[in-house]
């Protein structure tokens, strides 16, 4: 399946049915009176995120989303149905955003939250309804009420435990293929993972999940590289496992670029939990390797692990501080909610 974060819908509610302008015509009834019914409401557009999707994908060829219109009142008081409503299925973790793509309308975390996003019009009234003491014959009946058509955005960041960030080309897809099930593309090229890739571990009757994103390049918060919507994607993540290339001849600035990018970017970046990790040392000297992880940790304020995929060597320890810290901040989240959700008490 393809994967789409990004999509812009028209989305349009029902218009309102009008309202009848009848009389009763009934035998040995001279004088009926009026009978004409109201016109049905409109139908509402709703978005509402379910679980089991991932993607955008549907929105690549549905651009236009439109609820019924409200049926028109008739003789007898019979008033008209209303209009059927859309709603609009999105994946957990999806943002709707305004015509310009950035005032944010709603954001969509919770399954089953259903939004309204456009209000269906309002029926007409029949003539039935400016019956009066002096007015017995009325002959006026309202037009139903137009809908509203606006223009949004509809944008995705996947919600997982644990964001995989670092360079292009470090090992986080090798990484994610090793510790889950996920099955990413692999390769020894840079951009080898287009769009993220997410894979559920479990240890210790415990799961969490991690979510690959496309490498980050310099000025990524500026979306270079598309790098301002891969950030989105890590976002939510409640732990960071930053990953920088052993291998590479100058790791320490490797991961001063990825720690700019996260700054600039916003959004409490730097203020998550974060795991620093490096990765392929199968493929270093040890005396180069211990020189390499000496001057990393000199520039970073976290500690340092050593990781290799491939080989297995310091996935279980790398594993276990991932989950005790995403494990932290669940309990941590439970303590917020729960003192947000205490009853007040004179």
């Amino acid at each position: 399946m393809q994967f789409i974060d990004l999509a812009r819908i028209t989305v349009r509610s029902g218009s309102g049915g009008n309202g009848s302008a009848s009389f009763r015509r009934e035998k040995y009834v001279e004088f009926g009176g009026p009978d004409g019914g109201d016109g049905g409401r409109g139908g509402h557009v709703f978005v509402e995120p379910i679980e089991g999707l991932n993607t955008l994908v549907d929105f690549r060829y549905r651009r236009h989303v439109f609820a019924g219109n409200g049926g028109h009142g008739r003789g007898k008081q019979q008033h008209g149905a209303n209009g059927p409503n859309a709603i609009i299925k999105v994946p957990c973790g999806t943002e709707v955003l305004s015509e310009d793509c950035q005032t944010l309308l709603f954001d969509l975390t919770e399954p089953n939250q259903r939004v309204l996003l456009a209000r269906g019009g309002n029926g007409g009234f029949g003539n039935t309804r400016f019956k009066s003491s002096t007015n017995r014959a009325p002959r006026t009946a309202n037009e139903g009420q137009p809908g509203i058509e606006r223009i949004v955005w509809l944008r995705l960041k996947v919600l997982a435990d644990v964001g995989l960030v670092g360079l292009p080309n470090v090992g986080k897809s090798t990484f994610l293929s090793s510790a889950s099930n996920a099955k990413p593309k692999i390769g020894n090229y840079p951009f080898t993972t287009l769009y993220p890739n997410l894979g559920t571990v479990s240890m210790f009757d415990e799961e969490f999940i991690v979510a690959d994103v496309p490498g980050l390049v310099e000025d990524a918060h500026l979306g270079r590289g598309l790098g301002d919507r891969f950030l989105g994607h890590v976002e939510r993540c409640k732990v960071l496992l930053h990953l920088v290339d052993a291998t590479s001849t100058d790791p320490v600035h490797d991961y001063q670029v990825v720690c700019e990018s996260l700054e600039k970017y916003g959004s409490e970046m730097l203020t998550k939990p974060r795991l620093v990790a490096m990765s392929k040392i199968d493929a270093v000297e040890p005396q180069l390797l211990a020189e390499r992880h000496h001057n990393l940790k000199l520039v970073s304020s976290d500690a340092v692990l050593c990781v290799s995929a491939i080989a297995g060597t310091g996935m279980e320890v790398c594993l276990r501080n991932l989950l005790e810290t995403v494990c932290e901040q669940r309990r941590r989240e439970r303590r917020i909610l729960a003192r947000e959700h205490v009853s007040w008490t004179p």
